[in-house]
């Protein structure tokens, strides 16, 4: 039986030192070949140990066999070139060399779907797997070839529709789009965005998710936080279309964000992945404070619906920092949890 209040992390874990440069995002491989191949899964049980050590009630494989949450998908697929990079502006932040779009974009073959069955081999607890959103894709290259934010966004969409029915058929239970585009291109959400997350998930039976941040903790997001106030109120902007899509779940940042918590009454119905764990800061949270978090998220949120999350992914952080968050994020569920019990 699913506890009340399933814990989860939003998605990367931090990678063992011999399997990449700690603490690095797009860190290159140490290894190659079958070497490689077998580091990957051996990470991959070590992160797993390391969220059920923590008592994480849906586990991930913690994006241990990829280098990017974005990128390693695209790398798998036809039509982009990565020996061709151009430099463009990343989500209206800050710049990054990007590979082109050079023709018709498809997948010949499954991204992830060999390492979710190893991941479904290791458990019989819960799992979530992550992909990149179509909106989220799209600002992370040099379109060449479609020349339209759009278009190319149903195409992808329609890539990742066939890898979410290859993921739930290994027995993924919940499939998560990471876009974080979404909290800054509001426009083009409400007009194509949401649509073509739609199609991702069309025709699939597992629940599915869409992650939702302000991003990594790394200087460029911090820097962009700054920027925006007293009051972030960017989830305004989406969350009304949202609440009518047929996604199951959303994913977002509460934790030491300005996000007012009220918003959540903007999908109410909804399940909600709460972020009650910084991912920008090495403090490590007490279980108060997490429990603290969810109760304000309860007022807005029935307790059969709310997943106490981290806010982002945690590969910037150190393997113990990690750590020491994911047992704050399970203590203090337990917390609310117990104090649930007592009040029925």
């Amino acid at each position: 039986m699913k506890p009340l209040l399933p814990t989860s992390t939003a998605g990367s874990l931090p990678k063992p030192s011999w399997l990449a440069e700690p603490e690095t995002l797009w860190s290159p491989w140490k290894l190659q070949g079958d070497a490689l191949v077998e580091a990957k899964q051996d990470a991959l049980r070590l992160a797993l140990q390391q969220q059920q050590h923590a008592g994480i009630d849906i586990v991930s494989d913690g994006e241990q066999s990829r280098q990017h949450f974005v990128t390693t998908f695209i790398e798998h697929l036809n039509g982009v070139d990565f020996n061709k990079r151009k430099t463009v502006k990343i989500r209206n932040r800050y710049d990054a060399d990007v590979p082109c779009v050079i023709g018709e974009v498809s997948r010949s073959k499954p991204v992830f779907v060999e390492d979710a069955k190893f991941l479904r081999q290791q458990t019989k607890q819960p799992i979530k797997w992550a992909l990149p959103g179509p909106m989220t894709m799209i600002d992370t290259l040099y379109d060449e070839h479609y020349q339209s934010r759009e278009k190319l966004a149903w195409e992808f969409a329609k890539i990742l529709n066939q890898e979410a029915k290859e993921l739930e058929a290994a027995g993924v239970d919940i499939i998560q789009f990471d876009e974080p585009s979404f909290n800054v291109f509001f426009d083009e959400v409400n007009e194509w965005g949401i649509a073509t997350l739609e199609r991702a998930i069309e025709g699939l039976k597992c629940e599915t998710a869409v992650h939702i941040c302000y991003g990594y903790g790394i200087k460029a997001n911090t820097d962009w936080k700054k920027t925006l106030g007293s009051q972030w109120r960017q989830y305004e902007e989406v969350f009304p279309k949202l609440q009518k899509s047929n996604i199951d779940i959303i994913s977002l940042e509460c934790h030491n964000s300005r996000v007012p918590i009220e918003l959540l009454q903007l999908i109410r119905g909804k399940k909600v992945m709460v972020g009650a764990i910084d991912v920008a800061t090495d403090i490590i949270e007490t279980p108060e404070e997490v429990a603290n978090t969810l109760r304000q998220a309860l007022k807005y949120v029935d307790a059969d619906k709310l997943y106490p999350c981290t806010n982002c992914g945690m590969a910037p952080l150190s393997r113990q920092v990690a750590n020491a968050k994911l047992n704050a994020l399970h203590e203090g569920a337990q917390i609310i949890r117990q104090e649930l019990s007592q009040n029925n």
